[in-house]
């Protein structure tokens, strides 16, 4: 098993990069977010990797840290949840939203991810709401709440469920920044891209 690669960034695509670890170039799938941040041609990176074997295929999906590799291993778990779904939501929110999504049980962040419906949503609280709630606030906070207010504004003005989960992951982590300016800050990301 390939527990992770160090060596030089070949190519960066949409969904993934190659990396040249002594003359061999793996092709690592990994978040949007991540291949955002992983650097240019030519530079070195080292990213942690989970090997998904298939019938037909062998695949590597690659993190910059060893939680965003645990929380995607973990979200393998989940019944029905396979490596793409669980990529688009380490694509979409940070790993900090996912636990907090699934600790307060908020099925209106998860399921604006683009696959993830409600019945998926749920599925997902259930099934990791002890594994990865521990610890975490159980009743949902101000700001969780907000963050869903936020959503559903922005989706109401007519972007995607997918634009609107990129805006809110991309919001300062604030608690005193009320709703109107969250919804602002979103608007002016999205008018940006």
């Amino acid at each position: 098993m390939i527990a992770s690669l160090y060596g030089k960034v070949e190519s960066i695509n949409s969904d993934a990069a190659i990396i040249n670890v002594g003359g061999v170039g793996f092709r690592v799938y990994m978040p949007t977010t991540s291949l955002v941040n992983i650097g240019r041609q030519g530079d070195e990176v080292k990213v942690y990797t989970h090997m998904h074997v298939r019938e037909d295929n062998i695949t590597l999906y690659g993190f910059p840290t060893d939680d965003e590799l645990w929380l995607f291993e973990v979200l393998l778990g989940v019944t029905g949840l396979g490596p793409k779904l669980s990529m688009a939501m380490l694509s979409a929110l940070t790993p900090d939203q996912i636990r907090m999504a699934i600790a307060t049980g908020s099925t209106d962040m998860l399921d604006m991810i683009p696959g993830i419906g409600k019945k998926v949503a749920s599925r997902i609280i259930l099934e990791l709401k002890d594994k990865i709630g521990a610890g975490l606030a159980i009743t949902p906070t101000e700001e969780t709440r907000e963050n869903t207010d936020v959503l559903a504004a922005l989706t109401s003005l007519g972007y995607s469920p997918a634009e609107a989960v990129r805006a809110v992951a991309n919001l300062p982590d604030d608690a005193k920044m009320k709703l109107e300016e969250k919804v602002k800050l979103a608007l002016q990301y999205l008018g940006s891209k």
